[in-house]
């Protein structure tokens, strides 16, 4: 049976905490030069199928709070626990108005009309900056247009079981993965299946499924037009919402795609 050292343990979990912790100071740092000047504008749009959006919309709040991002929120949930909804808020030329940020954490599958796709989409591919949570990628996916994939920089159509998948970093100087803990494992969660990764996407991190040993983006960004989006595949499970260090790289990437952190930094 093979040993441990207890002294060993301590120091990994010691290491990883210090990280974590320098991490979050630095990301603090950039956030309080945020705050000093507006609050960011967010827009969040949930519901649908599989989830725990309140709980989910509560964790994304409280997570850029603790770390001194100062936001105001608007929060759309419509559409019901279901596949297929129409929100009314689109309808509107000028929904996305006003707003630094879109987050997109709904989850409508089985929605293929191509003019309401497209009123979405136009109004990022103009400038209105994104983040991308989970079943976001799984939105839309019955249609059979791709605007709302090369949005999202990635095309999934299906997901693995869940478990605790190691997050494997491929570009660890960007600054939504910049001190990233080593050999980390993600709360349990779901690997989604990515099947193209779009031409302006850049690859941030990585898991590999455990049933066919392929790598799949898990943390990403993209250039859409004239915004930016940020990307993560993760974040089926309450117990990811309240993992410190996925909420780290999410107020990463919220302040990377409002352009509060940039790719040089």
């Amino acid at each position: 049976m093979r040993q441990f050292s207890l002294r060993g343990i301590w120091s990994v979990a010691l290491s990883a905490f210090i990280t974590l912790s320098t991490v979050g100071q630095e990301v603090q740092s950039k956030a309080k030069s945020q705050s000093s000047q507006n609050p960011l504008r967010i827009l969040l749009i949930t519901s649908g199928c599989c989830h725990d959006y309140d709980f989910q919309t509560k964790a994304m709040q409280l997570a850029l709070k603790k770390r001194g991002v100062l936001a105001t929120w608007d929060v759309v949930s419509e559409g019901g626990t279901g596949t297929s909804a129409q929100i009314g808020l689109y309808d509107k030329a000028d929904w996305a108005d006003g707003y630094d940020l879109v987050i997109h954490n709904e989850c409508f599958a089985n929605t293929t009309e191509a003019g309401y796709i497209r009123r979405i989409t136009d109004v990022h591919r103009k400038g209105v900056n994104a983040v991308v949570i989970h079943c976001a990628m799984h939105t839309y996916r019955s249609a059979e247009i791709d605007d709302w994939r090369e949005f999202l920089g990635v095309t999934s159509r299906r997901h693995e079981h869940k478990s605790h998948y190691p997050i494997e970093v491929v570009e660890s100087s960007h600054p939504i993965m910049k001190g990233f803990p080593s050999g980390y494992r993600s709360a349990l969660d779901e690997l989604y299946i990515i099947e193209k990764v779009w031409p302006n996407t850049e690859v941030l991190a990585t898991s590999t499924s455990e049933k066919t040993g392929q790598k799949h983006p898990v943390f990403w960004t993209n250039r859409f037009g004239k915004c930016r989006v940020f990307g993560t595949t993760y974040g089926h499970s309450n117990e990811t919402f309240q993992d410190e260090v996925f909420l780290q790289a999410l107020t990463n990437g919220v302040l990377w795609a409002t352009g509060n952190v940039s790719a040089a930094e």
